[in-house]
Protein backbone atom coordinates (compact mmCIF):
# COMPACT_ATOMS: atom_id res chain seq x y z
CA UNK A 1 0.00 0.00 0.00
CA UNK A 2 2.73 2.55 1.26
CA UNK A 3 4.65 1.59 -2.41
CA UNK A 4 1.32 2.61 -4.06
CA UNK A 5 0.90 6.05 -2.24
CA UNK A 6 4.38 7.02 -2.38
CA UNK A 7 5.27 5.50 -6.05
CA UNK A 8 8.29 3.30 -4.54
CA UNK A 9 8.10 0.36 -6.64
CA UNK A 10 11.73 -0.24 -8.03
CA UNK A 11 12.16 0.51 -11.52
CA UNK A 12 13.15 -2.44 -13.48
CA UNK A 13 16.85 -1.68 -15.41
CA UNK A 14 17.26 -2.42 -19.22
CA UNK A 15 19.76 -5.68 -17.50
CA UNK A 16 17.51 -6.63 -15.38
CA UNK A 17 14.90 -6.99 -18.20
CA UNK A 18 17.59 -9.13 -19.83
CA UNK A 19 18.12 -11.64 -16.67
CA UNK A 20 14.71 -12.06 -16.77
CA UNK A 21 14.40 -12.63 -21.07
CA UNK A 22 17.44 -15.23 -20.45
CA UNK A 23 15.21 -16.89 -18.00
CA UNK A 24 12.63 -16.96 -20.65
CA UNK A 25 10.19 -14.23 -20.74
CA UNK A 26 9.83 -14.22 -24.36
CA UNK A 27 7.44 -11.44 -24.48
CA UNK A 28 9.29 -9.04 -22.37
CA UNK A 29 12.32 -9.85 -24.86
CA UNK A 30 10.00 -8.99 -28.10
CA UNK A 31 8.83 -5.81 -26.50
CA UNK A 32 12.42 -4.90 -25.72
CA UNK A 33 13.64 -5.63 -29.41
CA UNK A 34 10.78 -3.38 -30.78
CA UNK A 35 11.27 -0.67 -28.14
CA UNK A 36 15.30 -0.22 -28.93
CA UNK A 37 14.46 -0.49 -33.04
CA UNK A 38 15.73 3.25 -32.87
CA UNK A 39 18.80 2.50 -31.43
CA UNK A 40 19.58 -0.48 -33.95
CA UNK A 41 19.31 1.80 -36.54
CA UNK A 42 20.83 4.43 -35.35
CA UNK A 43 23.70 2.45 -34.45
CA UNK A 44 23.89 0.26 -38.29
CA UNK A 45 23.67 3.54 -40.14
CA UNK A 46 26.93 4.69 -38.23
CA UNK A 47 28.49 1.93 -39.72
CA UNK A 48 26.75 2.16 -43.58
CA UNK A 49 27.80 5.93 -43.45
CA UNK A 50 23.42 6.28 -44.79
CA UNK A 51 20.19 6.58 -43.37
CA UNK A 52 19.25 2.70 -42.65
CA UNK A 53 15.25 1.87 -42.12
CA UNK A 54 13.71 -1.29 -41.38
CA UNK A 55 13.13 -2.23 -44.99
CA UNK A 56 16.99 -2.39 -45.61
CA UNK A 57 18.91 -5.73 -45.47
CA UNK A 58 21.38 -3.97 -42.99
CA UNK A 59 18.65 -3.05 -40.43
CA UNK A 60 17.99 -6.78 -40.72
CA UNK A 61 20.84 -7.96 -40.04
CA UNK A 62 21.36 -5.64 -37.02
CA UNK A 63 18.33 -6.42 -35.38
CA UNK A 64 19.77 -10.50 -34.91
CA UNK A 65 22.64 -8.96 -34.11
CA UNK A 66 20.53 -7.18 -31.03
CA UNK A 67 19.23 -10.04 -30.39
CA UNK A 68 22.32 -12.21 -30.11
CA UNK A 69 23.46 -9.18 -27.60
CA UNK A 70 20.10 -10.04 -25.51
CA UNK A 71 21.57 -13.98 -26.03
CA UNK A 72 25.11 -13.46 -25.09
CA UNK A 73 25.03 -10.47 -22.14
CA UNK A 74 26.03 -10.88 -19.07
CA UNK A 75 27.40 -8.62 -16.16
CA UNK A 76 30.84 -10.12 -16.31
CA UNK A 77 31.40 -8.50 -19.51
CA UNK A 78 32.09 -5.30 -17.78
CA UNK A 79 29.73 -2.86 -19.54
CA UNK A 80 26.00 -2.14 -20.22
CA UNK A 81 23.83 -3.78 -22.52
CA UNK A 82 23.50 -1.29 -25.03
CA UNK A 83 27.31 -0.62 -25.17
CA UNK A 84 27.73 -4.47 -25.36
CA UNK A 85 25.15 -4.54 -28.12
CA UNK A 86 26.71 -1.25 -30.29
CA UNK A 87 29.91 -3.82 -30.26
CA UNK A 88 27.76 -6.99 -31.53
CA UNK A 89 25.99 -4.78 -34.06
CA UNK A 90 28.59 -2.79 -35.75
CA UNK A 91 30.81 -6.23 -35.65
CA UNK A 92 27.89 -8.04 -37.59
CA UNK A 93 27.28 -5.41 -39.91
CA UNK A 94 30.88 -5.13 -40.91
CA UNK A 95 30.99 -8.79 -41.90
CA UNK A 96 27.30 -8.60 -43.66
CA UNK A 97 29.33 -5.54 -46.19
CA UNK A 98 32.52 -7.22 -46.28
CA UNK A 99 30.66 -10.70 -47.27
CA UNK A 100 28.21 -8.85 -50.07
CA UNK A 101 31.07 -6.57 -51.69
CA UNK A 102 33.11 -10.43 -51.70
CA UNK A 103 29.85 -11.63 -54.00
CA UNK A 104 29.98 -8.55 -56.01
CA UNK A 105 33.40 -9.11 -56.86
CA UNK A 106 32.89 -12.71 -57.72
CA UNK A 107 30.30 -11.68 -60.19
CA UNK A 108 32.69 -9.22 -61.83
CA UNK A 109 34.92 -11.53 -62.43
CA UNK A 110 32.68 -13.90 -64.19
CA UNK A 111 32.44 -10.84 -66.31
CA UNK A 112 35.76 -10.13 -67.09
CA UNK A 113 35.76 -10.17 -71.18
CA UNK A 114 37.23 -6.77 -72.04
CA UNK A 115 40.23 -4.05 -70.36
CA UNK A 116 37.59 -1.69 -69.34
CA UNK A 117 35.96 -4.46 -67.48
CA UNK A 118 39.46 -5.18 -66.19
CA UNK A 119 39.84 -1.70 -65.28
CA UNK A 120 36.73 -1.52 -63.51
CA UNK A 121 37.18 -4.73 -61.34
CA UNK A 122 40.56 -2.95 -60.09
CA UNK A 123 38.53 0.57 -58.86
CA UNK A 124 36.12 -1.91 -57.32
CA UNK A 125 38.90 -4.34 -55.44
CA UNK A 126 40.51 -0.64 -54.34
CA UNK A 127 37.85 0.98 -53.16
CA UNK A 128 36.13 -1.97 -51.47
CA UNK A 129 39.90 -2.34 -49.43
CA UNK A 130 39.67 1.39 -48.71
CA UNK A 131 36.52 0.77 -46.77
CA UNK A 132 37.32 -2.26 -45.32
CA UNK A 133 40.17 -0.60 -43.58
CA UNK A 134 38.01 2.21 -42.63
CA UNK A 135 35.48 0.39 -40.83
CA UNK A 136 38.51 -1.82 -39.57
CA UNK A 137 39.78 1.52 -38.32
CA UNK A 138 36.29 3.12 -36.98
CA UNK A 139 35.42 -0.87 -35.30
CA UNK A 140 39.28 -0.50 -33.54
CA UNK A 141 38.18 2.98 -31.80
CA UNK A 142 34.75 1.94 -31.24
CA UNK A 143 36.48 -0.84 -29.04
CA UNK A 144 39.26 1.34 -27.35
CA UNK A 145 37.12 4.07 -25.92
CA UNK A 146 34.76 0.82 -24.73
CA UNK A 147 37.28 -0.73 -23.42
CA UNK A 148 38.56 3.07 -21.56
CA UNK A 149 35.16 3.45 -20.14
CA UNK A 150 35.17 -0.49 -18.24
CA UNK A 151 39.21 0.63 -17.26
CA UNK A 152 37.30 4.00 -15.28
CA UNK A 153 35.12 1.14 -13.48
CA UNK A 154 38.07 -1.06 -11.90
CA UNK A 155 39.76 3.11 -11.24
CA UNK A 156 42.25 1.83 -14.17
CA UNK A 157 43.24 4.26 -17.41
CA UNK A 158 45.85 3.51 -20.34
CA UNK A 159 48.31 5.45 -18.23
CA UNK A 160 48.28 3.44 -15.26
CA UNK A 161 49.01 -0.09 -18.08
CA UNK A 162 52.10 1.78 -19.74
CA UNK A 163 53.48 2.72 -16.03
CA UNK A 164 52.64 -0.79 -15.05
CA UNK A 165 53.38 -3.26 -18.01
CA UNK A 166 55.54 -6.06 -17.40
CA UNK A 167 58.98 -5.04 -19.09
CA UNK A 168 60.16 -8.62 -20.04
CA UNK A 169 58.31 -10.67 -21.87
CA UNK A 170 58.09 -13.97 -19.76
CA UNK A 171 56.72 -11.38 -17.26
CA UNK A 172 53.86 -10.89 -19.48
CA UNK A 173 53.39 -14.14 -20.13
CA UNK A 174 53.48 -15.13 -16.52
CA UNK A 175 50.62 -12.52 -15.88
CA UNK A 176 48.61 -13.92 -19.12
CA UNK A 177 48.32 -16.88 -17.82
CA UNK A 178 47.20 -15.54 -14.21
CA UNK A 179 44.43 -13.23 -16.27
CA UNK A 180 43.81 -17.16 -17.99
CA UNK A 181 43.39 -18.41 -14.59
CA UNK A 182 40.90 -15.67 -13.61
CA UNK A 183 38.83 -16.17 -16.63
CA UNK A 184 38.37 -19.71 -16.70
CA UNK A 185 37.37 -19.90 -13.08
CA UNK A 186 34.05 -18.53 -12.86
CA UNK A 187 34.19 -17.66 -9.07
CA UNK A 188 37.27 -15.84 -9.71
CA UNK A 189 35.73 -14.04 -12.54
CA UNK A 190 32.52 -12.97 -10.37
CA UNK A 191 34.64 -11.70 -7.45
CA UNK A 192 36.94 -9.44 -10.32
CA UNK A 193 33.84 -8.01 -11.87
CA UNK A 194 32.03 -7.61 -8.84
CA UNK A 195 33.93 -6.37 -6.38
CA UNK A 196 36.81 -4.94 -8.37
CA UNK A 197 39.76 -6.97 -7.24
CA UNK A 198 41.60 -9.98 -7.61
CA UNK A 199 41.28 -12.78 -5.37
CA UNK A 200 44.75 -12.36 -4.46
CA UNK A 201 44.42 -15.52 -1.64
CA UNK A 202 42.64 -18.13 -3.52
CA UNK A 203 44.51 -17.17 -7.04
CA UNK A 204 48.04 -17.59 -5.48
CA UNK A 205 47.26 -21.77 -4.28
CA UNK A 206 45.87 -22.06 -8.79
CA UNK A 207 49.18 -20.71 -10.48
CA UNK A 208 52.66 -21.13 -10.12
CA UNK A 209 53.20 -17.64 -9.50
CA UNK A 210 54.00 -15.83 -6.60
CA UNK A 211 51.96 -13.58 -4.71
CA UNK A 212 54.23 -11.02 -5.04
CA UNK A 213 54.83 -11.10 -8.74
CA UNK A 214 50.54 -11.10 -9.12
CA UNK A 215 50.85 -8.10 -7.16
CA UNK A 216 53.21 -6.30 -8.64
CA UNK A 217 51.29 -6.71 -12.05
CA UNK A 218 48.05 -6.19 -10.88
CA UNK A 219 46.78 -3.81 -13.06
CA UNK A 220 48.00 -4.83 -16.30
CA UNK A 221 46.11 -8.59 -15.13
CA UNK A 222 43.50 -6.89 -14.59
CA UNK A 223 43.54 -5.32 -17.92
CA UNK A 224 44.13 -8.57 -19.65
CA UNK A 225 41.11 -10.15 -17.76
CA UNK A 226 38.56 -7.39 -19.15
CA UNK A 227 39.72 -7.89 -22.74
CA UNK A 228 39.63 -12.04 -22.24
CA UNK A 229 36.23 -11.55 -20.82
CA UNK A 230 34.29 -8.93 -23.31
CA UNK A 231 33.86 -9.67 -27.09
CA UNK A 232 36.60 -7.38 -28.61
CA UNK A 233 37.96 -8.54 -31.67
CA UNK A 234 41.09 -6.34 -32.35
CA UNK A 235 42.23 -6.07 -28.51
CA UNK A 236 42.00 -10.05 -28.39
CA UNK A 237 44.24 -10.37 -31.52
CA UNK A 238 47.24 -8.30 -29.29
CA UNK A 239 46.47 -10.45 -26.30
CA UNK A 240 46.68 -13.46 -28.36
CA UNK A 241 49.70 -12.22 -30.27
CA UNK A 242 51.57 -11.53 -26.73
CA UNK A 243 51.08 -15.35 -25.67
CA UNK A 244 51.75 -16.47 -29.19
CA UNK A 245 55.49 -14.77 -28.96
Amino acid sequence: MLSLLFNLKKTQTLEDKVIDIQNGNVELKDELINDYKPFIAKTVSKVCKRYITEMDDEFSIGLIAFNESIEKYSSDKGSSLLSFAELIIKRRVIDFIRKESRQQTVKLDSQINDEETVQNKYEVDVSVDNYYKKLEEEHRRDEIFHYQSVLKQFDLSFQDLVENSPKHSDARENAMKVAKEVISNSEFKRILFEKKRLPMKDLEKEVEVSRKTIERNRKYIIAVCIIMASDYTFLKEYVKGVMDN
